[in-house]
């Protein structure tokens, strides 16, 4: 997939920790962590607009297209 949720450096900028967020967003840690780690299939836009908001982004900053083959699966981390 081309499309990657940049989650992990989001939260290390602002010396967040998931359980944190979680609390703040009132989504699970397993939901975040599965957005985190690039997992998840569809986000809603009322998840989207509350990461945002706690986040203090938009929505093109916690999301990113990397250009590549449709259906690869991009690490961001390699």
């Amino acid at each position: 997939m081309a499309i990657i949720i940049q989650l992990d450096r989001l939260l290390a900028e602002r010396r967040m920790s998931l359980t944190e967020l979680s609390d703040r967003v009132g989504v699970t840690v397993a939901n975040l962590s599965i957005l985190k780690t690039g997992k998840a299939r569809a986000v809603r836009f009322t998840t989207l607009d509350a990461l945002c908001r706690e986040l203090d982004c938009q929505p093109g900053d916690l999301i990113a297209h990397v250009p590549g083959p449709a259906g690869e699966m991009i690490d961001e981390e390699a």
